[in-house]
């Protein structure tokens, strides 16, 4: 791919890198704008996204490692969650190569802008009011229930998985929004590796372009997450609806339009 080889395409790949390394450890939704990008590098669709899952996974990891090191998230209190997500991600990286996905293209978007709507009219939907740290392993059922669902569809398919861990998240378990960042992240980071390594072994990834776009991804989370953390969540609710319309909006007009 001779076209990579211009600096100003990396150039180009190190700022989107940035930038959506910065949104996904906020509220999710970066690959809003590194898979488009990578689609205009002239990649095939699946190699696309087995290049996002390598660069994301490097992003979702930073995140993931900044959230549990200010004791927002317990490992030992999901490896249910874990099993469950990691289950998911290997049954939905091997579907999407042979389910037909033009109807989930056009349900995708009515899930998404339900969120939005939801994270709107619900005061509590995106809040830490009436939540609590865990202290105890949330029950095992939702957590299987949970990781299942959403590590198939993030290996299936991805646009706005952190947004449905964050608010299902901060339903299911009354977490505070913080907590839900810090789960949505590490389960994000499962789906991603899980996915990463079939996607791999299909031959489905260019590890040059991830590797380069990764490292500015996780820079970009480290920066995001820190953010997150200090200024909470005066500064992740109207972020967090901003990104999830957008991601709504993209993929409607992909899919109607």
């Amino acid at each position: 791919m001779e076209l990579l080889l211009e600096p100003s395409h990396w150039a180009l790949l190190a700022v989107i890198g940035l930038i959506a390394g910065f949104i996904d450890a906020v509220v999710g939704g970066g690959g809003l704008l590194s898979i488009p990008a990578l689609l205009a590098l002239g990649m095939p669709p699946h190699t696309v996204l087995g290049t996002n899952k390598l660069a994301a996974s490097f992003g979702s990891s930073m995140a993931a490692w900044t959230y549990y090191r200010q004791h927002l998230f317990t490992p030992s209190f999901w490896y249910m969650a874990f099993i469950a997500t990691f289950i998911g991600a290997v049954l939905g990286s091997f579907l999407v190569y042979l389910v037909d996905t033009q109807w989930l293209e056009k349900v995708l978007p009515l899930l998404i802008i339900g969120i939005a709507i939801y994270s709107l009219v619900s005061p509590n939907a995106i809040s830490d009011i009436n939540c609590q740290a865990p202290i105890a392993k949330p029950p095992a059922k939702q957590q299987w229930l949970q990781g299942l669902a959403l590590g198939t569809y993030d290996g299936f398919a991805g646009p706005g998985i952190g947004a449905f861990w964050t608010v299902t998240s901060g339903s299911l378990y009354k977490l505070p929004l913080l907590h839900s960042c810090g789960l949505a992240r590490a389960m994000t980071f499962t789906s991603n590796l899980t996915a990463l390594a079939i996607f791999g072994w299909l031959g489905q990834v260019q590890w040059q372009i991830g590797l380069g776009m990764g490292l500015c991804m996780m820079l970009g989370s480290f920066i995001g997450a820190r953010c997150a953390i200090k200024f909470g969540m005066p500064f992740i609710r109207p972020l967090f609806i901003l990104i999830v319309l957008m991601i709504a909006a993209n993929l409607a007009w992909s899919a109607w339009l």
